[in-house]
């Protein structure tokens, strides 16, 4: 377990779907019965995980319909991805070559080098 609460892991999980194209603009999210039966939790569990999502302006509502994936919604997970990698990671990784007086290039041709293994 993460130590997130499950409404955060399930709204993890369908921008992870969201990310990867398996649930792609128009496509409509499972209903909250779909994910609290999947799950195993209650449905108000799942209606957070999907209102967060909501919230964010990942999903819209359609009356009678459900939740749907919204156009702008997979670049807007990969913007909001790309600039927690920069600050979760780049940055100390930065931090900690200066400290070690590695160089730029040194660096680049490191990350290179573990790539092609």
């Amino acid at each position: 377990m993460s130590g997130k609460p499950i409404y955060m892991e399930i709204a993890d999980e369908l921008r992870d779907l969201i990310a990867s194209g398996s649930l792609a603009p128009g496509d409509r999210v499972p209903s909250t019965n779909e994910l609290s039966h999947y799950h195993s939790v209650n449905p108000t569990t799942s209606a957070k995980a999907l209102t967060s999502l909501f919230d964010e302006g990942l999903l819209e509502k359609r009356r009678g319909l459900g939740m749907f994936v919204l156009p702008t919604a997979r670049e807007q997970v990969l913007r909001t991805r790309r600039d927690a990698f920069a600050a979760n990671f780049l940055q100390p990784l930065i931090a900690e070559a200066d400290t070690l007086g590695i160089s730029a290039t040194e660096l680049t041709e490191m990350i290179n080098k573990e790539r092609t293994t």
